[in-house]
C-alpha cells in the first residue's frame, strides 16, 4: 500500500477493492482483487463509493474507522456493487455504539420503476424475485436487508441494548428532474449536467445518469473538496454524460472491461451469447476509457472495476493509446492523492501508478 500524502489538506482516494463483477475474483498473478469499492478521504472524514465484496474489511485494513465514515453512495443496483452493504449496516452499528452523531447517509439510485425488458435471446419466461417489488432502490434495498436480519438486529436491540441500524443509517434516493426524459427502458442517460446529491463541510456530490443499460437509473459521481476532485464512474458505457461530470477532473477512476478474456469463460451458449450482448452495450474498453479522460481533459486516469480481474496487464494498458497523461492500474488498497497539492507534492507527475 502506497504511503498516505503528508498534508491533511491534499485529499486521496483508498481503492479498497478493484474486480468488478459477481464473481470471487483473482489478478493475473492468482492474488485475489476485491470487491469494486473506494474510499475518498478528506482530512479525517471518509465516503465510501459502492460496497463490493469485502469493503468493510478492506476499509478496516486501511485504518479508516466507522466512527468517521461521512457517507455511502450507490451507483447502481447490482450486487458486485452492494453485496457488504450488510456487513456495513450491521457489523458497523457496534463500530458505531459509542459515537454520538447523526445517521450516516446511504446516497444512491431510486427503484427502476418497472421490471426490465426480457433479453430478446430468452426461450422462456422466467419468474421474477420478489414479484411485488422487483426493482427496488437503496431505500428498499435497505429495509429490505435490515428486514431479512431482524432476528439479529432484535437480538442485539433487546438483549445488548444495541443501537438499532435503523437509527445509525439513512438511504437517501436520488431524484431526478421530471424534464430529463429519463426511462429506463429506452433513455436511461439523457443529456444533463450534473445534479447535486450530498454537501457538509468537506465535499459537495454531484451525480450524473450514465449508460449502463438496462440497469437504470445508474450513477456516476464526482467529488469537489477545497484541494481537488475525484470522478468516479460506476458501471458505463462511453457516454456523453461521463465527459461532462469528468471535465478538468484531478483524478477520474473509470470502469475497464476486456470483452475478449471475458467472453472465453463462458461455456453455455445462451448465457454467454446474452452476457456479451449486455457487456458490450454497458460498459467501456480500456482503450474507449482513455478516450473518455482526453476528451474531459483529466488530470490523472486510474481503471478500476477491471472485467475480467485476471486479464493481463497489457490489456489495460491499451487505455495509452487514446490518453497520454498519467495513467495507474490500482491495486487494492493503494492509496491515490488527488488536486494541485498533490501534483505539487511529488517529483514525478505519475508517481502512483502501479507500473504493471
Amino acid at each position: 500500500m502506497s504511503e498516505p500524502h503528508a498534508s491533511p489538506l491534499i485529499p486521496y482516494v483508498v481503492t479498497l477493492g478493484t474486480a468488478g463483477g459477481p464473481r470471487w475474483w483473482k489478478d493475473h498473478s492468482g492474488t485475489p482483487r476485491f470487491g469494486i469499492a473506494t474510499a475518498v478521504v478528506v482530512g479525517e472524514t471518509w465516503y465510501l463509493v459502492d460496497c463490493g465484496q469485502g469493503a468493510g474489511r478492506q476499509a478496516n485494513a486501511a485504518g479508516l474507522a466507522m466512527a468517521n465514515l461521512g457517507g455511502i453512495f450507490i451507483t447502481h443496483m447490482h450486487s458486485d456493487h452492494t453485496v457488504d452493504l450488510p456487513s456495513l449496516l450491521l457489523f458497523g452499528a457496534f463500530e458505531l455504539k459509542n459515537t454520538p452523531r447523526g445517521p450516516i447517509p446511504i446516497v444512491g439510485p431510486g427503484d427502476r420503476g418497472k421490471l426490465l425488458p426480457l433479453s430478446p435471446r430468452a426461450t422462456s419466461i422466467p419468474k421474477p424475485v420478489a414479484p411485488n417489488r422487483p426493482t427496488p432502490g437503496v431505500d428498499g434495498l435497505v429495509s429490505g436487508l435490515l428486514a431479512a436480519y431482524a432476528t439479529d438486529c432484535n437480538d442485539r436491540i433487546f438483549d445488548s441494548l444495541a443501537v438499532s441500524p435503523e437509527d445509525q443509517f439513512e438511504a437517501r434516493e436520488i431524484q431526478l428532474p421530471e424534464h430529463l426524459g429519463f426511462d429506463p427502458d429506452t433513455d436511461v442517460a439523457p443529456p444533463m449536467e450534473p445534479i447535486e446529491v450530498f454537501r457538509d463541510e468537506n465535499v459537495t456530490v454531484t451525480a450524473i445518469l450514465v449508460s449502463h443499460h438496462p440497469t437504470a437509473p445508474a450513477y456516476a459521481f464526482r467529488f469537489e473538496t477545497v484541494g481537488g476532485s475525484v470522478t468516479i464512474s460506476g458501471d458505463t458505457a462511453p457516454c456523453a454524460n461521463m465527459v461532462t461530470l469528468a471535465r478538468g477532473t484531478d483524478l477520474l477512476l473509470h470502469e475497464a472491461i476486456n470483452l475478449d478474456v471475458l467472453a472465453a469463460q463462458y461455456s453455455d451458449a445462451q448465457m454467454l451469447q446474452a452476457t456479451m450482448d449486455h457487456h458490450r452495450r454497458a460498459h467501456t474498453t480500456a482503450a474507449e476509457a482513455g478516450s473518455i479522460a482526453a476528451q474531459a481533459g483529466v488530470a490523472h486516469l486510474a481503471l478500476h472495476h477491471l472485467v475480467p480481474s485476471y486479464s493481463p496487464p497489457e490489456a489495460w494498458a491499451e487505455a495509452r493509446t487514446t490518453f497520454d497523461g498519467p495513467f495507474s492500474i490500482p491495486d487494492d488498497l493503494e492509496v491515490i492523492s488527488f488536486g494541485p497539492g498533490a501534483r505539487a507534492a511529488t517529483a514525478r507527475p505519475s508517481a502512483h501508478a502501479s507500473g504493471h
